[in-house]
């Protein structure tokens, strides 16, 4: 079943505009989705700035200069601020993350505005079937890590670690800045990282015991930090993995 039956007509038709839904809005041109945004996820101006790749004023002089005509990422590239496939990789890093929480399930209206363009510009095109493999791929994930969402919207508050566990830096990092109140989406606006790699992460933590599962969602209202459950196969650094997609991806349309 596709994830947006007005994405694949649109697709279809070759059709250019925004398609705007309750938790997001995906940008087309000629059928193939150009950008994304959506309130959960971090734009490209959080993901380039919070890392240091790019200071503010920088990004602030690209939509002022280029912004009008929709052209900010190639004026990035052209002013020396990026390389090409450095802005590829993270742009396409952010249109999949956005698409991931536009595309969510909805009980709202699904509209679609023809001509309607973003101000980012057109970087690398990926096609709906792509975007929505994707989508569906990033849900299984996630609940094959953890199957309690109540984790993804809930303030992300830390439990001690059991003996002997581990957890890596960059987990370390965002138990740190979880302060019991901030959720994952704003977590991985502090942190400039993509909104669903923190979800994963989260989810993670969860499933060690690391972080707290709402008791709404919480399969047993006192988890031990050791949970009694199958273990989670080995899957591939969330970082590495979409950085790989990512390439294949790019190398698909050269």
């Amino acid at each position: 079943m596709s994830v947006s039956p007005m994405l694949v007509r649109l697709a279809a038709e070759r059709a250019t505009g925004a398609l705007l839904r309750d938790h997001g809005t995906l940008y087309l041109v000629d059928g193939r989705v150009v950008h994304a945004e959506s309130p959960a996820a971090p734009g490209v101006d959080v993901l380039l700035t919070t890392a240091g790749r790019l200071p503010r004023e920088g990004w602030d002089e690209a939509v002022d200069r280029a912004g009008a005509h929709r052209a900010v990422g190639r004026f990035l590239v052209d002013s020396g601020r990026l390389h090409d496939g450095e802005l590829e990789i993270c742009h396409l890093g952010a249109v999949f993350d956005a698409a991931f929480f536009a595309l969510s399930p909805t009980s709202g209206p699904t509209r679609f505005r023809y001509g309607v363009g973003h101000w980012f510009g057109t970087v690398r095109p990926v096609s709906a079937e792509a975007v929505e493999r994707e989508t569906v791929r990033r849900r299984e994930l996630l609940d094959a890590v953890w199957p309690y969402a109540a984790v993804d919207t809930a303030p992300v508050v830390p439990r001690p670690a059991g003996p002997g566990q581990h957890v890596g830096a960059r987990r370390r990092a965002l138990l740190a800045a979880a302060d019991g109140v901030r959720t994952p989406a704003q977590l991985a606006r502090v942190l400039g990282r993509p909104a669903f790699h923190t979800l994963l992460d989260v989810r993670r933590l969860a499933a060690a015991g690391l972080v707290e599962t709402p008791l709404d969602g919480a399969p047993d209202a006192t988890p031990t930090p050791t949970p009694a459950f199958p273990p989670v196969p080995p899957v591939a650094d969330p970082d590495i993995a979409l950085l790989r997609r990512l390439r294949d991806a790019l190398e698909a349309h050269l």
